[in-house]
């Protein structure tokens, strides 16, 4: 339980918040469905500076201006050209299901020829308007963060951050196993058995993700509709899934991998790969060797599947000692880092 006041009480927010104001910028105005191929093309242009071994799909930003509770007219914002261009964007996404403390992400794209014009400063000073006004609404007595992740060899957008008040609390590592080499199989002990993914049992492995991920830090459950994109096509690969099921109660999950396949970031990446997105167990069944075992089945599956390597990011500083896990069956970090811009109340 918390002792904090209402974060109505503790966040000051603008009243009124108005549109940004730049010289180089036409019109600030919010996003519609229609914007998303826009997006892609902006995202394909910044990515390649800011992540060049990957980039934001079509698929994944229809999604997120899809979700329920993101309000478009109120929640995000372009910055558009004379010439009808979006040459930056930003998207507040506000928790859906907070339970220990209240998150704002700021999601976006800057384009990298309008980079170093002060265009940035003033859509993260609008998105933090923005995400205080969100926070300001809520009558939760919990702590409110606004999160923005950045990359971490992105120096000034970090400074940025930092000029506005944000500090880096996190870091997260980009690890690659290349699949030519030996894997393990690997076993859990007798009260589990490792199983392929399966549909029937995909709530379950909902419930036991949310169970996994209650101590990582800044988790929050995810919402249905959330699991439910990870785990649908296009991306998501149930051939190179696998679910860590009780052998007495198989119906009860105790722990899952979710992996996906991007084939878009192949040619970004220079080989084929899977994508482990998600890998965990329940807080009351580690230490059982099930993510190990999970993991190994992912391995070879892919391995089988034609894929050169597998991908996964890691929280530098996870407690489960995940990084160590993933190191110790051959995953090697690729200098690729995030780092989670926060500002709290």
């Amino acid at each position: 339980m918390t002792d904090l006041s209402p974060l109505r009480e503790r966040v000051e927010a603008p009243h009124r918040l108005a549109a940004p104001i730049h010289p180089d910028v036409a019109l600030w105005r919010p996003l519609t469905h229609d914007d998303v191929p826009a997006l892609a093309r902006l995202h394909r242009l910044a990515d390649a500076i800011d992540h060049p071994e990957w980039t934001v799909p079509e698929e994944d930003l229809r999604d997120e201006l899809g979700r329920a509770n993101l309000d478009l007219a109120h929640d995000t914002i372009a910055a558009v050209t004379d010439a009808g261009d979006i040459v930056a964007y930003g998207m507040n996404l506000l928790d859906e299901h907070p339970v220990t403390l209240l998150r704002v992400l700021l999601n976006g794209a800057i384009h990298p020829d309008v980079r170093g014009r002060g265009i940035g400063r003033e859509l993260l000073q609008w998105q933090r308007g923005r995400a205080q006004q969100q926070l300001a609404a809520s009558d939760l007595p919990l702590p409110g963060w606004i999160i923005s992740w950045q990359s971490a060899g992105n120096g000034s957008g970090v400074r940025l951050g930092e000029l506005l008040g944000f500090r880096p609390a996190r870091y997260t590592a980009t690890l690659v196993r290349d699949l030519a080499a030996p894997i393990e199989r690997r076993e859990t002990d007798a009260s589990a058995l490792l199983v392929p993914w399966s549909d029937a049992l995909s709530a379950a492995a909902l419930e036991a993700h949310r169970a996994a991920f209650r101590d990582h830090w800044g988790s929050q459950p995810i919402s249905d509709d959330a699991w439910g994109n990870l785990t649908s096509p296009p991306y998501f690969r149930p051939d190179l899934s696998f679910l860590a099921v009780a052998a007495d109660a198989p119906e009860t999950v105790v722990g899952y991998t979710v992996t996906s396949v991007f084939e878009h970031d192949f040619a970004l990446q220079g080989y084929s790969s899977s994508y482990i997105g998600l890998v965990g167990a329940r807080r009351e069944w580690r230490g059982k060797g099930i993510a190990s075992g999970l993991l190994a089945r992912v391995l070879a599956a892919s391995r089988d599947a034609g894929l050169q390597k597998a991908v996964l990011d890691v929280d530098t500083e996870n407690p489960t000692g995940a990084l160590g896990l993933y190191e110790s069956q051959g995953f090697r970090p690729t200098g690729s880092r995030q780092v989670a811009l926060v500002l709290t109340y």
